[in-house]
């Protein structure tokens, strides 16, 4: 969606308000694709400060379904997002570019409130999701899911960075001896 801002720009100090529907329903990045299950009317406040210097504020308030970072079950996110944005429609694209201040969201004196959106949500998409503070995750093996089920898979599998220290212990017997008892103990787990 696109605003038309020039009515801003005829006195300074002029202030506008909107409140605008998100309309992207799924959020894309190179990462994946995020469904958008709650979303509110985005609430901006545009002000002409000076000089052609624009103060952009706004708030968004959306769910976001992102899976875990463990067992890559679906999260529910809830994302509370203020922002500030300050605007100087004097200076030329090139210029905006040296000063790495570039606004892909002014278009002269349209302003693109997906792509602004689309800004927000990349800057502040949670760094980690958990299901939960204690999720287990999956099986690098099997692909099970540890929060609801155990798998048989050997789990005494050394780091391979660490393979010289492996075959120390191969030679003397040490590992092939723990994964054998560790395969008994699983062997009478099953049994029971």
């Amino acid at each position: 969606m696109q605003i038309n801002l020039s009515e801003l720009f005829v006195c300074e100090g002029k202030v506008m308000q909107y409140e605008i529907p998100i309309e992207m329903d799924e959020f894309v990045t190179a990462s994946g694709k995020y469904p958008l299950t709650e979303k509110k009317p985005l609430q901006l406040m545009i002000t002409h400060s000076k000089n052609r210097n624009l103060k952009i504020c706004g708030n968004l308030d959306l769910h976001m379904t992102i899976p875990c970072d463990r067992c890559l079950e679906p999260v529910d996110n809830h994302l509370q997002i203020a922002f500030e944005r300050d605007v100087d429609a004097n200076a030329t694209e090139e210029e905006r570019i040296e000063a790495l201040d570039e606004q892909p969201y002014m278009n002269g004196y349209n302003l693109d409130v997906d792509l602004l959106v689309y800004g927000e949500l990349v800057v502040n998409m949670p760094m980690k999701v958990l299901c939960r503070n204690d999720c287990k995750g999956i099986c690098n093996r099997c692909g099970a899911n540890l929060n609801y089920e155990t798998c048989a898979c050997d789990v005494t599998e050394l780091d391979p960075r660490m393979s010289v220290i492996r075959d120390i212990f191969n030679q003397s017997g040490i590992v092939s001896s723990h994964s054998s008892e560790s395969s008994r103990r699983k062997q009478k787990k099953k049994k029971k």
